[in-house]
């Protein structure tokens, strides 16, 4: 669900980005999205890992960007109606989704870090 609100929030902020079609629409996109951060992320990241540690991190950017792009890619077969024109957009797109989703997971209490009291 944040997911999906994230996106949701780009496309309202970012031109070039758009979403034609009803509401659940949006959150089977935010679950593709979901699903292909957790399956092809980590791979990526692991083979960009040198350029990740160049940048000082900051490829990470590109990587989402990425993913927003093959999010982007597997949805059209379903004509789920989430459309991106170019890299900038994406490159937009994935950088607020990321703020918003931290600020999302925040304010709900879903990544709550968790203390260890030895005794």
């Amino acid at each position: 669900m944040i997911n999906a609100l994230s996106i949701a929030v780009a496309v309202k902020v970012i031109a070039g980005i758009t979403f034609t079609g009803e509401w659940w629409k949006m959150i089977v996109i935010g679950a593709v999205f979901g699903i292909v951060n957790s399956f092809l992320k980590p791979l990526i990241t692991l083979f960009t890992f040198p350029l990740i540690l160049v940048t000082l991190g900051l490829f990470t950017l590109i990587v989402n960007t990425l993913m927003l792009i093959i999010t982007v890619g597997l949805s059209e077969p379903f004509q789920l109606g989430l459309q991106i024109q170019g890299f900038w957009p994406a490159f937009k797109g994935a950088l607020i989704i990321s703020i918003v989703s931290m600020l999302l997971s925040w304010l709900t209490g879903l990544k709550k870090v968790k203390y260890y009291k030895g005794g």
